[in-house]
């Protein structure tokens, strides 16, 4: 029997850990370069100075947080050399190409935009410069979709297949792995909910404004647009999040069942649990209040078909370790004879299943025998921490709601001309600042750590991917990793909260925004 590796559990650690620093930086790039291309075209429209302004504030704090994101995004792509080198070796094929094209077209796109916007506003005309911030609005975009096809294609593994002759998944489809129904989902998701984390943004710090009496126009004008942008953004996060919920329903079955803390499969249509307390050790979920039909209709899209439980998906789960113990035992047979018919044959009609075999290699050196024992291990280890799934996804979505009404009431005050006369909103929206960060990251941890066991679906147990290491050396990187990543924070968090205090008018010299144009002050803030 295999002992559990201290490297595979450290190099998990450090990937999320990267992984949900690097988050921290990506939901606001995406939110703050559409939130510039609109300012910015109400400034080629109108012509008054103040919009420009407005984009160039703004676009000084865009341009603080993107250096600090491409610093940690850059180092979190090399782990997949270093701590995951078999899972790369396994799956690059298709992994590396959709990651190879973010790096060429978008990433580059992105950063040659990005030095067009600081330094062609006195080089540009209005349009040309107006054109480069929404390309660059689009560099982040399509940096974003890229991204997410590769993580799509790990939630559900679509357009290759496996070649016993190379021992890796090979591509052959690009087109399914593209338009794959699971990444084009996230992306949209992923999008609008950094939509709703600049929008809150630019809403907290123009609330933070008005509370000091300052640049009261500038501020006024900037939560218009984020109130709007922002109340579109989160009713979009709501939708397209139920799409997922759909999706995930079709694909992934284990992981809804445990969003929902459901060990018993529901009688159609299954109600939602609002709330509850799941109990791990007594296969229970203890205190919950319900909604009738909601859960069917989000995961089924029908009031007919039962959303099932996790006792009877683990004995689903039973039949595919059957058969991958089937294609272990014809892939072991080919390795010493690859011309074998009869193994070739059962292990093309098991080959979705041989994931399941490779993780009984985690609970036994003998997967063809497996013990009773061993296979009951691994068909537990396919249900992720029903605990720490269900509180995630609860405090996600109720960020996600409070998003709507804090927006709705931003774009009511606005349109009526009160905010000024509701302080007590503008410290709420001011506190409000850090909640779609937690819910980003939430997010995060219900679609990865909801894939538990699998790097890949169903292809790939996470234990297999790590890189062969010794634990010292991945608690050293790990620990450079946290050293380096929080003196970022820190840098990023110093400079944000220097040039917010500074504010537009000690950065840009300004007598009357409307009416006099904008130069730079001599002494910078």
């Amino acid at each position: 029997m295999l002992p559990a590796s201290d490297v595979v559990l450290l190099s998990r650690i450090q990937f999320g850990m990267t992984a949900l620093y690097h988050f921290l930086f990506v939901p606001l790039t995406l939110g703050l370069s559409t939130l510039l291309g609109i300012m910015e075209t109400v400034y080629f429209i109108t012509r008054r100075p103040i919009w420009r302004t407005m984009t160039q504030y703004w676009g000084l704090l865009f341009g603080i947080n993107v250096a600090m994101g491409v610093a940690t995004g850059v180092t979190m792509e090399f782990q997949f050399g270093t701590n995951w080198s078999y899972y790369s070796q396994y799956v690059g094929d298709v992994f590396g190409a959709p990651l190879a094209i973010e790096g060429l077209m978008a990433f580059f796109l992105e950063a040659t935009f990005i030095g067009l916007f600081f330094f062609g506003w006195e080089r540009l005309s209005k349009g040309a410069h107006l054109i480069v911030t929404w390309m660059l609005a689009a560099g982040s975009s399509f940096s974003a979709l890229w991204i997410l096809i590769a993580n799509g294609w790990m939630q559900h593994p679509v357009g290759a297949h496996f070649n016993f002759h190379s021992m890796r998944m090979e591509l052959y489809d690009f087109y399914s792995v593209i338009f794959n129904e699971v990444a084009q989902a996230k992306f949209v998701h992923t999008i609008s909910a950094g939509y709703v984390t600049g929008s809150m943004f630019v809403l907290a710090i123009s609330a933070y404004f008005l509370l000091r009496g300052r640049n009261i126009a500038f501020a006024k004008r900037s939560m218009m647009v984020a109130a709007a942008f922002g109340l579109a953004s989160a009713l979009c996060v709501v939708v397209l999040g139920d799409e997922s919920g759909y999706l995930a329903g079709l694909n992934q079955r284990m992981k809804i069942a445990a969003i929902e803390g459901m060990w018993d499969t529901e009688p159609a249509p299954a109600p939602l649990t609002l709330i509850g307390m799941p109990d791990n050790a007594a296969h229970t979920t203890k205190y919950t209040i319900k909604i009738p039909y909601l859960l069917g209709l989000i995961a089924t899209r029908s009031i007919h078909q039962p959303v099932y439980g996790i006792l009877d998906l683990i004995n689903e789960e039973r039949e595919h370790i059957h058969n991958g113990i089937l294609a272990y035992q014809a892939l072991t047979t080919l390795q010493t004879d690859p011309s074998d018919k009869h193994a070739i044959d059962i292990l093309q009609a098991n080959e979705g299943d041989i994931g399941y075999g490779l993780l009984l290699k985690q609970y036994t050196d003998d997967v063809v025998h497996a013990s009773p024992q061993a296979i009951e291990l691994a068909l537990w280890s396919t249900v992720p921490d029903v605990f720490t799934l269900f509180w995630t996804f609860r405090v996600m979505v109720g960020c996600g709601l409070y998003f709507i009404a804090l927006f709705a009431l931003a774009f009511y005050l606005a349109q009526r001309r009160r905010v000024l006369s509701h302080r007590w909103f503008l410290w709420l929206a001011l506190y409000s600042l850090p909640l779609p960060w937690l819910a980003a990251e939430m997010g995060w941890v219900v679609a990865e750590y909801g894939r538990q066991p699998w790097v890949v679906d169903g292809l790939l147990p996470t234990f297999m991917g790590v890189s062969s290491l010794q634990a010292a050396d991945v608690w050293l990187s790990l620990a450079g990793f946290i050293l380096f990543y929080t003196a970022l924070a820190i840098v990023e968090i110093y400079l944000m909260v220097k040039y917010i205090r500074c504010g537009p008018e000690h950065i840009f010299k300004q007598e009357d925004f409307s009416i006099h144009p904008i130069k730079r002050e001599s002494r910078p803030c």
